[in-house]
């Protein structure tokens, strides 16, 4: 249990936080709860790279890592984006439909991918992007800017470029989940037995 990983479960402990005070903002009212959401998601939101950082700075990357890591980031993300999705008004803009269904669809898939590539080949190799990394960049901001009750107008550009970002991204991991599976073993079909001569 090194401490990067100390810093992730605590990520995760905050998310039902995080979620109980949006709830309580919205059906009650009271600025006090909006921020705490504010507050309490970014702070799951900064110590995503905090940990990060730990973990390469201090030589602690594990594979209870690997899996806690971006287990917060989802678990984190999809409650943030489905809950403000829903009609808020007047305390709340919603966030765009297309962009959670976007987020949602893309996580699924590759929950999907990573058990069949685990089934398959045993193992399931991650390489992380860029893209992906901006993409879960673009979505927190975007779950923040409603939160602050920023100006809408350009709410529809970032949700936009958030949304491209996630699609690509997914498109790329699903890229190299088919090239996994193409490299394993398991993968390459047997030979059958030859048909006995006919007399």
């Amino acid at each position: 249990m090194t401490t990067a990983n100390k810093i992730t479960i605590l990520r995760i402990l905050l998310v039902p936080f995080f979620i109980a005070v949006v709830l309580y903002y919205v059906n009650g009212g009271g600025e006090g709860y909006r921020l705490l959401a504010v507050l309490s998601f970014a702070l799951c939101a900064s110590t995503d790279a905090l940990d990060g950082y730990i973990a390469r700075r201090y030589h602690q990357r594990s594979e209870l890592g690997t899996i806690l890591d971006p287990l917060a980031d989802k678990l984190l993300l999809v409650s943030g984006v489905v809950l403000l999705s829903f009609d808020h008004t007047p305390r709340l803009e919603p966030l765009p439909l297309w962009l959670v269904m976007t987020i949602v669809g893309r996580d699924v898939l590759l929950v999907i991918g990573w058990f069949v590539v685990h089934s398959v080949c045993g193992k399931v190799t991650v390489q992380p992007r860029g893209l992906g990394k901006v993409a879960t960049v673009l979505q927190m901001v975007a779950v923040l800017w409603v939160l602050l009750k920023w100006h809408s107008t350009w709410m529809v550009v970032l949700s936009a470029a958030a949304a491209v970002c996630t699609g690509v991204s997914g498109l790329l991991y699903v890229r190299d989940g088919a090239l996994q599976l193409s490299t394993s073993p398991k993968s390459v079909a047997s030979p059958g037995k030859a048909a006995p001569p006919r007399s």
